[in-house]
């Protein structure tokens, strides 16, 4: 019983470290920071808890991203021109 103890707080230990040394890296990106940031801080630490403590178990396949779509200019309307003009 004790040993259980001891593994799942050596467990804790070691994914609370892993975090807080991920997020003193590099800085990212705005997009990156968008694409990763979790939705509840409470459910993700949770989550990465439990998930050390069973040994990392569960694994799920990531979906494949769209492309980015291509800019395209937008010209403005004669009514919209007509008012910039008198401005």
């Amino acid at each position: 019983m004790a040993s259980l103890i001891e593994e799942v707080i050596s467990g804790v230990v070691k994914s609370a470290m892993s975090e807080i040394l991920k997020k003193t890296g590099v800085k990212t990106t705005k997009r990156t920071r968008r694409k990763t940031r979790s939705k509840s801080v409470a459910g993700s630490l949770a989550e990465t808890i439990l998930e050390s403590a069973l040994g990392g178990a569960k694994k799920t396949a990531k979906p494949k991203r769209q492309p980015a779509r291509k800019q395209t200019s937008k010209r403005r309307t004669a009514a919209s021109r007509s008012k910039q003009r008198s401005v």
